[in-house]
């Protein structure tokens, strides 16, 4: 086994190149940079870190030394104080919680939000095999505290099959709520429509796009 040690521009950077013959040396090299690390770690009380770099062209392999995480030291980035938030602002928030839960009531007691049975038998299967497409973003079910789970009937093509785009659409923007919230709202990307008239409209490339770019913040 032939050991080169190389320099970096910072002399304590320094790395063990190993062009190793076989597997096993190399293997039984990484487990002794493992131990020294974890020796390291415990002594030191945070974490270490060491870098292992595979260069298949040159058929050669590179452990860096072992090194501590200063970013990682207590007290390395001191966390200000923060107050607790005062009267005002509490009962602030607690209009906001309010006005946000009879919101969402609202929206779950509007025309044609269908029960889970009612849903059900409007697709023609089972409570169970709906509550199941839900939890895998194949139909929209929103969640409501009192009311249990709400299935916009709009959700449905003119065959009467959840529209196609739907498990994408959970996919980008993560939550059923945002999926209601991007489909009932008009968007610039999609011309000024909302997102579900462009689904009635069969344009799924254009939604994904606009959907895209309301999950990365990009509200153009």
């Amino acid at each position: 086994m032939s050991v080169t040690k190389t320099v970096a521009s910072d002399s304590s950077n320094v790395a063990l190149s190993m062009k190793l013959p076989r597997r096993a040396d190399f293997e039984k090299a990484l487990i002794r940079q493992y131990a020294k690390a974890v020796q390291l770690s415990r002594k030191a009380g945070h974490q270490v870190s060491f870098r292992v770099v595979v260069d298949p062209l040159a058929g050669a392999q590179t452990i860096s030394v072992v090194e501590e995480e200063p970013a990682l030291r207590e007290n390395a980035f001191p966390v200000e104080s923060v107050a607790d938030p005062d009267d005002e602002l509490q009962a602030a928030l607690a209009t906001a919680r309010e006005r946000g839960r009879r919101r969402v009531a609202e929206i779950l007691a509007e025309d044609g939000m269908l029960s889970a049975d009612a849903f059900a038998d409007l697709l023609g299967m089972s409570r169970v095999t709906v509550n199941t497409k839900r939890q895998n973003g194949q139909v929209l079910g929103l969640d409501g505290a009192k009311r249990g789970f709400r299935f916009p009937a709009w959700q449905l093509d003119r065959d009467g099959r959840p529209y196609a785009a739907l498990p994408k659409l959970h996919a980008i923007l993560g939550s059923a709520w945002a999926v209601y919230r991007f489909l009932v709202t008009p968007h610039g990307a999609l011309d000024g429509r909302t997102g579900l008239v462009a689904l009635k409209r069969g344009h799924d490339d254009e939604i994904l796009a606009a959907a895209e770019s309301v999950a990365h913040g990009d509200f153009r």
